[in-house]
């Protein structure tokens, strides 16, 4: 991830990680009417506040701390108590971009996060977002994207709404996510409603997910509270305003709160509810909170589902051995002393999309009495050879001087899948001056693989 603001840690980034779950709903009211709602209703403001994300580790980077722009609008301002708000999340500049040139497709992100409810009540809503963004350039600024969810309104008087953490799923080779959290919260701010008296009663159960994300067939925890004690409670997936097969029960205990486990397993789950009763019932029900699928499938009847996964490995490079030795000169005559590099091979197993480089730098000879051929003395001609099968291919460096400062003896570029095995040699020459003294001349050549 490129970062935005101040880095924590230290390191420099040699994989891309893209990315941003979390979420759900407590409520609990209080509160008074403090004057008519349009005095007090205001309108939503974006706001800029610190955060903290953390990239998947196969990223290679550490962690980035950066501020994040946000606005939070709902689609109704005034309403009266037992009403269901719905509230949209847009998250305006998030805290990172896009650290390679690699450019990334359109429609791999799927955003998650949570709003943060005060004032009147407290609250924790759930917000998720369609799989939908505009392509992203290599070195670009992630784009803008928006989330959105429900709560209930428990108590009159005025209620606000800031802007809470937030994840970011993406699925471009891997499925990888990238939390971000509000460094110091809450957040500021960004929409103040005002709720009124609607008489009645008030239906304050709730629940909370949680995570508002999952691939198909995952199970995600549901707990409740202010449910009727005892009661037989239904757990079950909404794709719209339609339930679909994906349903558990659990029992209510003494206090009305219960906690238990729903498999999602229908792609389209747009949002998790649970009630009393043998069907869906507004007035005896919480949610529908926000829960997105974001891969995997439905089992047919008769089926089976096989789980494997691919492990990413490391890059390394193994040396079939530590000297060479090299042709000797005559004294007087000078010239080319050849040798051959001891073969080196590497092996990319990351599987990701960065590519690498092997460079090498060499000290002076020394000989006797203090006696030294200098290190730009040496030279190389590279030659490297790709396995077959190898998404990456290998270039070899350009012949010419090694020297003190180093050269590049092989290297593969950035891709959208790299990887492979590769041998990597070198023809040597030490350029000897014609009327250097006599004897055994040594000099280290250092192998670097980034």
């Amino acid at each position: 991830m490129r970062r935005s603001g101040a880095r924590r840690g230290s390191g420099r980034g040699r994989r891309w990680g893209a990315a941003l779950g979390v979420g759900a709903l407590v409520v609990a009211g209080g509160g008074g009417l403090a004057g008519p709602a349009q005095a007090m209703v205001t309108a939503s403001v974006p706001v800029d506040f610190p955060t903290h994300c953390i990239p998947p580790a196969i990223a290679g980077i550490p962690p980035i701390d950066g501020p994040t722009k946000a606005e939070i609008t709902v689609d109704n301002a005034a309403p009266t108590v037992g009403d269901t708000v719905t509230v949209t999340y847009t998250v305006v500049k998030p805290a990172a971009g896009n650290p390679v040139d690699l450019a990334l497709p359109a429609d791999i992100m799927t955003p998650t996060g949570k709003v943060t409810v005060g004032g009147a009540q407290s609250a924790s809503i759930t917000v998720a977002g369609p799989k939908k963004n505009a392509p992203v350039p290599g070195k670009g600024d992630f784009p803008s994207f928006s989330m959105t969810g429900t709560f209930t309104v428990t108590a009159p008087g005025r209620i606000t709404l800031s802007p809470g953490d937030y994840n970011i799923h993406t699925s471009y080779i891997m499925e990888l996510d990238t939390p971000c959290t509000v460094t110091d919260p809450p957040a500021p701010v960004s929409e103040t409603i005002l709720a009124t008296d609607g008489g009645g009663q008030v239906n304050e159960r709730a629940i909370q997910l949680g995570a508002a994300s999952g691939k198909a067939g995952d199970a995600v925890t549901v707990t409740g509270s202010k449910f009727t004690a005892g009661a037989d409670i239904t757990l079950a997936g909404r794709a719209g305003d339609k339930q679909t097969a994906d349903t558990a029960t659990v029992k209510a205990d003494g206090s009305g709160g219960f906690s238990g486990r729903l498999t999602v397993d229908d792609p389209a789950t747009t949002g998790i509810v649970a009630y009393e009763g043998g069907a869906w019932d507004a007035g005896k029900g919480a949610g529908p909170q926000a829960y997105t699928v974001t891969g995997g499938g439905g089992i047919p009847d008769g089926s089976q589902r096989l789980d494997s996964s691919v492990k990413a490995g490391t890059l390394s490079m193994v040396q079939a051995g530590d000297t060479v030795e090299m042709s000797a000169v005559d004294f007087g005559r000078g010239g080319a002393s050849r040798g051959s590099l001891q073969t080196v091979t590497v092996e990319d197993y990351r599987g990701g999309p960065a590519g690498w480089s092997l460079t090498g730098k060499v000290t002076d000879f020394k000989g006797p009495g203090g006696a030294t051929i200098g290190a730009s003395a040496l030279g190389w001609t590279p030659v490297c050879a790709t396995r077959a099968g190898s998404p990456s291919i290998c270039a070899a460096g350009s012949q010419g001087p090694v020297g003190s400062a180093g050269a590049t003896l092989a290297s593969t570029p950035n891709g959208t899948l790299t990887g492979g095995e590769f041998t990597v040699d070198a023809r040597l020459a030490l350029n000897v001056p014609a009327y250097t003294a006599p004897g055994a001349y040594s000099g280290v050549l250092t192998l670097t693989l980034t």
